[in-house]
Parts: C-alpha cells; structure tokens; sequence
C-alpha cells in the first residue's frame, strides 16, 4: 500500500469544481428480470459474464473508494437481487465500520427472498422502482411484470424496517403521469417515501418519443398541490433529490429528480461503477476509467488502483448535457449505467 496515499488522516476525492465525492453507486449486473420501458430495448443484448468484475473485484473497488472518503455506496443494477452469491457483497460491504449508508435499489421482485438477509447484512436504506399502481400498465410498462410480486417484495421490506424505504417512479406523459396521486398516496398509507423522476435520456429508445413523453417536476408538483399541502424540506440524502414534506402525513416524503427541469450537477457528489468495471464520473457524459484493467494488471498493488480513481477527478465533468430534442444520445442504457 502507498504510504503517500493512507498518510493522510482524512482522505477525500475532490474534482476540479472543488466537489467532495463521498457517494458511490455500485452496479453489479446489467441483468434484470423485468424490461422497462425506459430502461432498456425488450430484446437486450447483456454483457458477458466472463467480462463482468467478480464480487471480489467489487468489493475490492469499494473498499478503495471507502479508504478515500466515500461514506455512501448504492448498490444497483440492472436488478442486483439477480446476480449470483450476490448477498456475500452485502455481507461483506456491511461489516466496514467506515461505511455510514449501504443501500440498495431494485425493483422489488427479489425483496421476499431477500429482505431479511439485506436487513441482516446491514443495509440501511432501499429504493423500489414502482411506476404505477395498475395491474395492466405495469406489464405493459415493464414488459413482463407481474404488479403483486413488487408490491409483497415492498410488504417484506416494510416488515423488516429498514431506516428508509423510499419508491422511485419514473413520470411519462400519457403513461403515468395521471397516477402520481394514487402513488402518493400508496406511500402515505404504507410509511414510506417517493421521488418522481425525470426520464433521462440513455440508449435508442423505440417505445415512446422521449419529448413527447415528458412530463416536469413542476407539473406533478402542481398536480400534488391541488390535493396535499407540500413544504420543502431542509433534509437532503446524498443523492440528488429535492424534499418537501406533506404536513399532514409527517412520515412520508415526496421528492424529485429532476435532470432537465431543475440541474442537479452543481452539487454533484458521486460516481458510478459499471458491473464491468468501467468507472463513470457523470451520468450524461462518456468520460470514465476501467477499473477492472487497472485491477487485473495490479493484483496485489491496492495502491495502483486508489491512484487511478483519485486520477479520475481531474476527468470528472462539470455536468451532463442531457437534450430531450436532441438527436445525439448516449449509447448505453441505464442498465447498463447503473440505475
């Protein structure tokens, strides 16, 4: 281990907009068990498992971080609960004093089988993606779902009471969006928080026109404040998600991601690592490093690797520049990012 590197009694990743990164979300897989519209094409072509880093490389990516200031790491996917041994991570990942928040997001499939095990392992927090309360739209939004497997996957997390539970749905015009209240209130009746998002622009999309389909932070917000009395919230998560609160609900949240409406890039604090390896410093952009080489050429030197991620700031954009009009995109799909 390079002693220039642990001399330091606090280690922190800075980019060169002066942004501490201490949040880090880990992709395990770019496999799912579900094809979201606005994820991934229904005959998805995935990347080789021999291609793929070991939980062992993973773990080895993340104790690295974690020993250069990263306090947060997600676990992601695809849908992580399908990736084989996949509960050795967590387990793993949960025994390090120095990691403050071990989270998870999926899409709730998995959670009966799993739920107690994560809970067990350390986990602290878990997003479920929940686009919509109707049997019929949700099959037809997920391609091949089945709406109670989710819904018992979020009961069992619920159960096992985790810090946060927290539903994460992606808002499309004429989809959707005339269900944001019945979500909400879905959250409030079950305890637990929501962030509508944005559909971001990743990967050819042939399901729907992405402009056409959009539909703004401000019009759910609007669309909410005809029924509940929202006030913004002064708690932030290490994410990118604006809070209000429901004063009359005190134990649920309403948040937004909003990329195109309101540019969360100014405050950025984290980074992604694919299941190959590939460490991406900004959702909308292409500038990333692969890890996995460095790892693989470096089988016995930490410090190689600690060296090439602190290198990495100096590559780390000062944000996206996602484009609904846009006839440029991003080739790879959010699977294949990091969800």
């Amino acid at each position: 281990m390079s002693s220039s590197i642990r001399s330091a009694e606090k280690l922190r990743l800075v980019d060169r907009f002066a942004r501490t990164i201490n949040y880090v979300r880990l992709s395990v897989t770019d496999r799912c068990d579900l094809r979201c519209v606005y994820c991934m094409p229904e005959k998805m072509t995935f990347v080789p498992r021999t291609q793929l880093l070991t939980l062992e490389e993973m773990e080895t990516v993340a104790r690295s971080f974690i020993d250069l200031g990263v306090d947060k790491i997600r676990i992601t996917g695809g849908e992580p609960l399908v990736r084989r041994n996949i509960m050795q991570l967590f387990n793993r990942l949960g025994e390090i004093e120095a990691l403050k928040d071990l989270t998870l997001t999926t899409n709730g499939t998995q959670l009966e089988k799993y739920a107690k095990q994560l809970k067990s392992a350390g986990v602290t927090r878990i997003n479920v993606s929940l686009d919509t309360l109707r049997p019929g739209l949700f099959h037809e939004m997920t391609r091949v779902g089945d709406l109670k497997r989710t819904l018992d996957g979020i009961d069992a997390a619920i159960a096992c009471d985790f810090k946060k539970i927290k539903i994460n749905a992606v808002v499309l015009k004429n989809h959707n969006h005339e269900e944001v209240l019945d979500l909400v209130k879905y959250c409030v009746d079950h305890g637990i928080d929501i962030s509508f998002i944005e559909e971001m622009p990743l990967g050819e999309n042939t399901h729907h026109e992405r402009a056409a389909a959009y539909y703004s932070s401000d019009q759910i917000l609007e669309d909410l404040e005809q029924h509940y009395d929202l006030v913004p919230s002064t708690m932030h998560t290490a994410g990118p998600t604006r809070y209000f609160r429901l004063n009359e609900h005190e134990n649920t949240r309403v948040g937004f991601i909003s990329p195109h409406s309101h540019n969360f890039c100014e405050s950025c604090n984290r980074v992604r690592v694919t299941a190959e390896g590939r460490l991406l410093l900004c959702l909308g952009q292409e500038h990333s490093v692969d890890l996995r080489h460095v790892i693989r050429a470096n089988p016995e030197n930490r410090a190689a690797l600690d060296q090439a991620i602190i290198d990495a700031m100096d590559i780390k954009p000062k944000g996206h520049d996602f484009n609904l009009n846009s006839q440029t995109i991003l080739l790879r799909h959010m699977n294949m990012t990091g969800g």
